[in-house]
């Protein structure tokens, strides 16, 4: 009794260590998955903010190229004073700045004298500027400072103009108010602010870290005039992440992203909360403990009912002996021990029902394992779908914004089919069968899958017929198998240097669907579908190696068959099923 249970417990600790180290690598992989995606949406939001900031000073970049040659500047090039020409080069310069908002522009010869300007905020040493140089060399000059005098944040923008024996005599400048174009897109998301080539924050949508310095050869950002703030980083599959206290509306635990700005001389940066990825990886991990567990406490129901038969049967062999031996004895006894005997195989009757019973629920939970991998994806859609719609909607864009809502309503119907057939199965029954357009579902797995590929640099050679092929098939169920061939080949050439997915549909007395990948092949091809078979590594995100033993479970759900052989390129899978219009007919 004693060594049965030390054996007992010895296993839960085995099983709670198991299912503990399952869940932390759930947890790693989904986190690393999500904060991809999350930098995905972070680097396009950023890529947005430095178009924006960048299109926002072009205005006044073509405002000086445009108007450095002409007539009312050029009569202010050479010559003695003329009051009337430098009035109208004044006023022309000052409408300039009251349409496009600048703080000034001005008009400069080549010996640093201003002849013209729109206000009377004037730089100072403007002669030894680098933009001023860099124009009078013929070319645009671009530069940012601060400005003491006017205590505003400034852009320059200076363009050369030419005389009449096309040397520069002169140059126009713009002076642009950095603060007022931050106005326009301060307090969005994510926190974005531009780092010049002294390492310096000059532009920011966070006020609060305008003027914040880098220290040379370091990460992190340090006040301006204060000490340093707590601060720390680590790296996760090389994305960096940020561990920081900077204020209320910048993100703790931010992933943090860059994007060379060399037209501005200056470097965009983002923090993107990555809190949301976190979440998601821990709530995936706890799926995958309650799967375990279940699958535990199955395993356990199971083993106390053999336990529990075993005994009976020890029991009813031992009462046989006894009636057997008290048969002689008395006709009465006789009749007691048979019906004793029936009563007793009535209850082993029973008990072999409810281990049957048992074993079906212990392959419900098998196949519950997978289910998490169909769900993740339309989760992940619906979040970022989600997320676009809101801001869609505050840009004030209704059409989009309801394309956005149709995709999470697709999505949502899609999990829904999913859960669907999990309950049909728990009821023994299955997803109807009908008519079901192989190009729809390939086109549609492709899609689903597209993230997945791209990430992965698969090259996809498809090309769809131009008609519809039908099937007698499920469509929810048959999709699933073509996703899950198509990720399965993708993982395969993670580590080919030629990565190339080819997938085609031919027509004969069958159909055939071929999906071929020039990974390094199957290793064992009369295993491949066999249940918790893989050649994938201990921890691998792509799953315990169920997959392609459930999708050999619906293809022969369909009347089909599926494959897996070899080639000198890498691996092929062919699923033959059979065309809805020679069903129908045979039926």
């Amino acid at each position: 009794m004693k060594s049965t249970s030390l054996a007992k417990f010895l296993i839960m600790v085995v099983f709670a260590f198991t299912t503990l180290g399952a869940s932390m690598s759930v947890w790693r992989l989904s986190f690393v998955q999500a904060l991809e995606q999350t930098a995905q949406r972070g680097e396009a939001d950023l890529s947005l903010a430095s178009d924006r900031l960048i299109a926002q000073l072009r205005r006044y970049q073509e405002l000086v190229v445009l108007m450095a040659d002409h007539p009312h500047l050029n009569a202010m090039m050479n010559g003695a004073f003329d009051p009337l020409a430098q009035e109208r080069a004044q006023d022309l310069l000052l409408a300039a700045a009251d349409k496009t908002a600048a703080v000034s522009l001005f008009f400069v010869r080549k010996d640093g004298e201003i002849v013209a300007s729109a206000h009377q905020q004037l730089p100072e040493n403007i002669e030894t500027s680098g933009y001023f140089k860099r124009a009078m060399d013929g070319a645009l000059g671009v530069s940012h400072g601060f400005s003491d005098k006017l205590n505003k944040r400034l852009f320059y923008f200076a363009a050369p103009s030419f005389g009449s024996d096309s040397q520069v005599q002169a140059a126009l400048v713009v002076a642009v108010d950095i603060e007022r174009i931050e106005a326009e897109w301060r307090g969005g998301r994510p926190t974005v602010f531009f780092v010049d080539d002294v390492n310096s924050v000059f532009i920011s949508n966070r006020s609060e870290l305008l003027f914040w310095t880098r220290p040379e050869g370091d990460v992190g950002l340090i006040p301006s005039g204060q000490d340093p703030l707590p601060f720390e980083y680590y790296d996760v599959s090389g994305r960096e992440i940020w561990r920081i206290n900077w204020g209320a509306y910048v993100p703790q635990d931010a992933l943090h992203l860059t994007v060379a700005l060399p037209i501005l001389q200056m470097t965009g940066e983002a923090l993107v909360d990555a809190a949301p990825a976190r979440r998601l990886a821990w709530l995936q991990a706890a799926v995958v403990a309650a799967i375990f567990s279940v699958l535990g406490a199955i395993a356990v129901f199971t083993f106390e009912r053999r336990r529990t038969l075993a005994r009976a049967n020890a029991e009813l062999e031992q009462k046989v002996i006894e009636r057997t031996e008290e048969l002689s004895q008395t006709n009465a006894h006789l009749r007691t021990e048979i019906v004793e005997r029936q009563d007793a195989e009535a209850a082993l009757k029973r008990a072999q029902n409810d281990l049957i019973q048992a074993g079906k629920l212990s392959a419900l939970g098998q196949m519950s394992a997978g289910i998490s991998h169909e769900l993740n994806q339309p989760l992940l859609v619906i979040q970022q779908y989600a997320e676009n719609g809101a801001k869609f909607l505050e840009k004030g864009k209704p059409e989009t914004t309801r394309n956005n809502l149709e995709q999470i309503s697709a999505m949502a119907a899609r999990m829904s089919r999913i859960i669907k057939n999990l309950r049909s199965f728990a009821r023994n029954e299955s997803e109807p069968m009908g008519q079901v357009d192989v190009v729809g579902v390939i086109a549609t797995a492709l899609e689903l899958t597209q993230t997945h590929l791209k990430r992965l640099n698969v090259d996809v050679h498809w090309s769809a017929p131009d008609h519809s092929i039908y099937v007698r098939a499920g469509e929810v169920r048959l999709g699933q198998v073509i996703v899950n061939l198509i990720t399965n080949a993708a993982d395969a050439m993670s580590t080919s240097p030629t990565r190339a997915l080819t997938i085609s549909v031919t027509q004969s007395d069958r159909i055939r669907i071929m999906v071929q990948d020039t990974g390094p092949g199957i290793d064992q091809p009369d295993k491949i579908f066999e249940p918790f078979y893989t050649t994938k590594q201990v921890g691998a995100s792509e799953g315990m190696g169920l997959g392609l033993s459930i999708s050999y479970g619906l293809i022969q759900s369909f009347g089909g068959v599926i494959v897996g052989e070899n080639t000198k390129t890498g691996a092929r899978f062919i699923v033959e099923l059979e065309p809805w219009a020679l069903k129908e007919m045979a039926d």
